[in-house]
C-alpha cells in the first residue's frame, strides 16, 4: 500500500513529460496562485486552534466531558467513549489520540474499540471544516450550518453507538 503515492507521482510525471509539460514550472505556478488563498485561511485557521487550545487549557473540555459522563453512563454508554463524542467537532488529531487511548485501554476489537472507530468514521471536525471552508470564500455568517452540522454529528455518533453492538 505504500507504493501507490510514489507510482501515482512517477506516472504523473511521465504523462506531463509525454505531454511536454515543464512539472517543475507548472508546480510552482499552482503553488503561487493558492498563497491568496492560504492568506484569506489563515487567520479562520490561527482563530480556531488558539480557541482549541485555550479551551484545553482552561479546563472547559474537561469540564464538557464531565458533564456529559453521568447522562452517557445512564444510557449505557461507555465512559470512555465520552471525550472523543466531544472533542471530535473540534480537531481530528485530538480524536485519533482518543482513539489510540481506548485501543490501549480496551482493545481494539473490543465493543469499545469498534464503536470508537465507528464514531470516528460517522462524524466530522465540524469546527475545523467551518473554519477552512468558510474561511476560504469570505463566509463570516454561517447561520444554520453549525447547529445542523452539530446535529448530524451526534446522530452519527449515537447511530455508531447503537449500532455497533449489533454487529459485534
Amino acid at each position: 500500500m505504500s507504493y501507490i503515492l510514489p507510482l501515482l507521482l512517477f506516472f504523473l510525471i511521465i504523462w506531463a513529460l509525454r505531454k511536454k509539460v515543464d512539472v517543475y514550472s507548472s508546480f510552482v505556478e499552482g503553488a503561487m496562485e493558492s498563497l491568496p488563498l492560504l492568506a484569506k485561511i489563515l487567520p479562520a485557521m490561527t482563530a480556531m486552534m488558539l480557541a482549541l487550545a485555550l479551551a484545553r487549557t482552561t479546563g472547559v473540555i474537561d469540564a464538557l466531558v464531565s458533564l456529559t459522563v453521568p447522562l452517557l453512563k445512564f444510557l449505557g454508554i461507555d465512559e470512555t467513549l465520552v471525550p472523543m463524542l466531544v472533542l471530535r467537532p473540534f480537531s481530528g488529531n485530538a480524536s485519533l489520540a482518543l482513539l489510540n487511548d481506548v485501543f490501549n485501554t480496551s482493545g481494539v476489537d473490543s465493543l469499545s474499540g469498534v464503536t470508537a472507530s465507528n464514531m470516528l468514521g460517522s462524524t466530522e471536525t465540524i469546527f475545523y471544516t467551518v473554519a477552512l471552508y468558510f474561511g476560504s470564500v469570505g463566509i463570516t455568517k454561517t447561520r444554520y450550518s453549525i447547529p445542523v452540522a452539530l446535529i448530524s454529528g451526534l446522530v452519527g455518533a449515537i447511530a455508531a453507538i447503537l449500532l455497533t453492538p449489533l454487529f459485534m
